[in-house]
Order: C-alpha cells, then structure tokens, then sequence
C-alpha cells in the first residue's frame, strides 16, 4: 500500500471524527431547543394523550460532558440590540437575574458556545441602566469553532491531529442564528465578526452615540439645539451625572465629540406640531454614569425656558460651581446605545437572520404605533393639548420652579472621597509620578469572583463603560 494512500486514509478518519462530533453538537443543541417547547403533561412523561406509553419521549441524556478542549476557540465580537424596558439593565447585578447580559450568557452556555463565563474572555463596549435600550450594542468573547485549520483569532485545541490542521476550511458555526433561537425577541444578536485575540469591546471602541427621543411638546427646541452645542469638547462633567466615588470613579472629565438637536423627520423642523419627534444625539469617547440623561433633563429645563443656555456654561465651570444642583434627571426609556464605532471590523450578517429580527421589530411597532394613535385621537376627540407639562423629568413638578444654581447641593467631591476612605472603599497609593492617589478598591458589592476576570460590574454599576 503507497504512502499516499495510507496518508489520504488517515485524513478521511480525521475528518471522520470531525463529523461525528458535529452530529452530536447538533444533536445535542436540538435537544436544548427542545426545552422552549410547551409539551403537555402527558407528553413531558413520555405519554401519548390515550395514557398509552410513547417511545419518542424526551431524549434520555447520556450524561456525558460536553469536550470544549476538543474544538476550537474563537474570539469574536457580537453586535447585538435590544429594547430595554423591561430589564434592570444590561451588566448582571447581585440583586437581580433580570438583565440583558444574565439572558445573554444564558444562552452562550445553553448553546455550548462556551464552557463558562470565566473562561470566555469577555468584554462588553457599554453598561446600559435600567429602561435603556440599545441599537448596536458590542461585547467581544472566546466562541466554540469549527475552524481547525485556523483563521483570525482562532486557537486551536492543544490535541488536535496535524491532519485536521491542513485540512480544507468549513464553514464557521451560525453564531447569529444560533444565539438568536434562544434569546428573548426583545434581545437579538444582529452580526458578529473575527477579531484578533487582544482585541477588547471596551478598550479598543472608538466612540459611543447615544439618542434620546422626545416629542416637541411645548418646548423650544430651536433654544435646546442652540445649548446642546455647549455640551461639545472636553470638559468636567461632575455637575451633569451621578458621582459614583464608591467605585472608584474620580475624574469627572469627558469630551464630547459631537451634540445636536435635530428631527427625527426633516420636515419637522419647519413644523409646529406638538407632536413632532425630535432627538437628542450625543456621541462621545466615554460617559459617566446617568451623564446623558443628566444633560438631557438640563436641556428640557431649558427648552421650557425655566433656564438659560448659559445654565450649561455654569454648570461645566467647576470652579465657581464644585457641588451639583439637585435635580431630576430625565425619564430612563426615551435613551437608546444607539451606536459603538470600532475601525477595521468585518461584520457578517445573515440574510435569514436578518429578515427574522425586522419581522419581530415590525411586529414591535405595529402594536405600539397603533397604541400611539389610539391615545392621540382621544386626547384630539378632547380637544387636544391643554397642559403644557414636561412628562419626561422624574419626578413631580412644583409649582414655584427655583433655578439650579439657588437650589440646595449635593456633596463635594472632596467630601465624598473622605466619606468612602473612612468606609474603606478608597485607599491612597503612590501615582506614577510620586504623588499620592486615591484608588478605588472592590466594593462589598462587586462580583468579586472568577466569573468575571476582565471587569467587575456591581448593583450600582461602575461609570468609564456606563452612560446611563
């Protein structure tokens, strides 16, 4: 027998096991599928509805573990939406199981995509708060592979034959369609893409964008576009979002890129509708945690002419105002992560999957849209708008305003900072130029375990990853 043909033999049992172990991945994720089914009682003990016994009731497991160290891993980045409202946020918390990232890695385990969460390598580019929403949220993680012959941010597994190494390549495993057969409809998976393997969805995204939505209502949104505008450059924006001292956070310093009122309709803008829609768009290196919606609700103060444009002015000049003004922050389910920029990513999307997420989005909207109607053409059958109240700033409203800069205020920073060393949540150690810092250790309320090696998220949520 020739050389050649022994050495083709022992490629075909290469690929051979190859298949054998992607049968049973398929297998076993079709067993996995069967669990969001809603079997009868009668079904779920094997029965058929007569009381007679069934042959085809639920698969038995072998109770074999699944082999992670026999495939291949693959670091990726997901590029996912989703609508908010009803979830405590996107970062997982102590006190509750119901946030986007806790469904998120729910299904990355139930699809075997990954071993765990510690091992996955994982990054997200925002912390989103409860309420919010996000367009094209990003996190990058260490994904199951079919790709033993390599490829960009591939790692092979130690044992893997040199046969399976040059073998021709397959195609890569359906991470959308997978992921997305799992998920709530409101959390899709719209695209994912092979990144290299130190590449990071925090460190290495080169913006984030936000959009707030808000109907013109009786506000002058001429006057809010005008003081938007002060919002841009660099700046400290300790009077425009919460301190979150406890975790660290001690500088206040942000650049914005860009701010802007405009329509979500051009037509809007010669309209005098109070029922135009209008956005408020912000895009920026980083955010602190509630800043958006912090400026957000000075510029609803403004566009009720309650305040001036230069409120903004006075608020970014920390000198002459080092304590914030106490104030509500505006309503949390207008915000929407509407975009994270990284430079050099290839997305691939699927064209099914495509179609899958605009039918439950059309869906989404029918039935909102309709509602949206249903209440305008009463408040029209009743003569329309008679009160000209702002229903997007928490709280109740007085009836005497009082302008920020005469109303009591919060903390200083440098009381705040003394406040947590005595708690011992801050300690001072040397800087890189000699100079004692102050530097935040891990709460009692961080997830101080294995789980997550890369970021410590907390109940409170932690702000250079976090706008609102």
């Amino acid at each position: 027998m020739s050389k050649t043909l022994v050495q083709r033999i022992k490629e075909l049992e290469g690929e051979l096991e190859m298949l054998r172990a992607q049968l049973q991945e398929s297998s076993e994720a079709g067993g996995d599928m069967e669990m969001f089914s809603n079997p009868s009682p009668n079904e779920e003990r094997g029965c058929k509805p007569d009381g007679s016994s069934s042959k085809k009731g639920k698969k038995v497991s072998k109770g074999r573990p699944f082999d992670f160290s026999a495939h291949p891993r693959r670091h990726v980045a997901l590029r996912l939406a989703y609508l908010g409202w009803a979830y405590q946020g996107f970062a997982v918390q102590e006190n509750t199981d119901n946030t986007v990232e806790a469904r998120l890695f729910e299904a990355l385990l139930k699809t075997r995509l990954i071993q765990d969460r510690q091992s996955s390598n994982y990054h997200r580019c925002g912390r989103t708060d409860k309420g919010v929403s996000a367009f094209s949220q990003v996190i990058t993680i260490d994904l199951r592979s079919t790709q033993f012959c390599g490829g960009l941010g591939v790692t092979l597994p130690e044992n893997v034959d040199i046969s399976a190494r040059n073998k021709a390549a397959v195609v890569e495993l359906p991470y959308v369609k997978i992921l997305n057969r799992v998920l709530p409809q409101d959390i899709r998976i719209l695209a994912w893409a092979p990144v290299a393997e130190g590449f990071s969805a925090r460190f290495d995204c080169q913006s984030r964008t936000y959009r707030y939505y808000f109907p013109r209502g009786s506000l002058d949104v001429a006057l809010m576009a005008d003081a938007a505008k002060r919002y841009e450059g660099t700046h400290d924006f300790r009077n425009l979002c919460k301190m979150d001292v406890g975790n660290g956070v001690l500088q206040f310093e942000r650049a914005i890129l860009s701010a802007e009122i405009k329509p979500v309709q051009p037509q809007y803008m010669s309209s005098t509708d109070q029922y135009d829609l209008f956005i408020f768009e912000v895009k920026g290196l980083a955010f602190l945690y509630h800043q958006v919606r912090c400026m957000m609700a000075v510029l609803l103060l403004i566009g009720q002419k309650l305040e001036a444009p230069e409120i903004i002015n006075q608020l970014l000049d920390v000198q002459s105002n080092p304590r914030k003004p106490q104030y509500s922050m505006a309503v949390d389910y207008p915000l929407v992560l509407y975009d994270c920029h990284f430079e050099g990513l290839s997305w691939k999307r699927e064209d099914e999957e495509v179609n899958h997420i605009l039918s439950s989005l059309q869906q989404h909207w029918t039935q909102s849209a309709v509602k949206t109607h249903l209440l305008h053409g009463m408040i029209q059958g009743l003569g329309g708008v008679s009160a000209t109240h702002c229903w997007l700033i928490e709280g109740s409203r007085q009836k005497n305003y009082r302008p920020l800069l005469e109303r009591p205020c919060c903390e200083s920073l440098e009381s705040r900072i003394d406040h947590f060393v005595k708690r011992g949540r801050l300690e001072l150690e040397e800087g890189e130029n000699g100079e004692m810092v102050h530097r935040g250790k891990k709460s009692k309320h961080s997830h101080n375990s294995p789980s997550l090696p890369s970021e410590m998220p907390s109940s409170k949520q932690s702000t250079d990853q976090k706008a609102d």
